[in-house]
């Protein structure tokens, strides 16, 4: 009999484990950053510098402001772990998308049935197709979680299984 063991699957969940945020995730967490520190910027300088704001202006700037905040929070989070987060990012990220995009489509509904104008309708629309995007990609974070659950849970039944061949 061969006393050859493969490769144990320690070694790949060490592997998994001592690895770091690969660079273009880290690169696009760092632009997601950027973009919503940003956009966040902008937003708050225009509301705290413009006094007069209709009401339903001051209050998407406050959601705006919300939404961009939580970004930034967001970004930082992932940025600040040095290790992969094995797609809790992912769903993080896609319940955001989901959340934020609701909240987009329920206030230009809401705008267009008080105005009566044809823009909020158009942005409702808009706001439409970009909500199947978010939920598309929470969709797929949750299968890329599942996927890697299921791995995981193969690595510690092979692992078991060759800790009992072993003695």
């Amino acid at each position: 009999t061969s006393t050859h063991f493969p490769t144990p699957p320690t070694a790949d969940l060490r592997r998994l484990l001592d690895a770091e945020l690969s660079l273009r995730s880290r690169l696009g967490y760092v632009a997601l950053l950027l973009a919503s520190a940003a956009m966040t910027a902008v937003i708050m300088s225009l509301w705290l510098t413009e006094p007069t704001l209709p009401t339903r202006t001051a209050v998407a700037f406050a959601v705006l402001t919300l939404i961009g905040l939580s970004w930034i929070v967001f970004s930082g989070w992932v940025l600040s772990r040095r290790r992969p987060l094995f797609g809790r990012d992912g769903l993080v990220a896609g319940r955001m998308a989901v959340t934020f995009t609701s909240a987009f489509v329920v206030g230009t509904l809401a705008v267009g049935y008080s105005s009566g104008g044809a823009a909020p309708y158009a942005a409702f629309a808009m706001g439409l197709v970009l909500l199947g995007v978010a939920v598309a990609a929470l969709v797929r974070a949750r299968h890329n979680v599942a996927r890697l659950t299921t791995r995981r849970e193969a690595l510690e039944r092979e692992l078991v299984t060759q800790m009992r061949r072993r003695s």
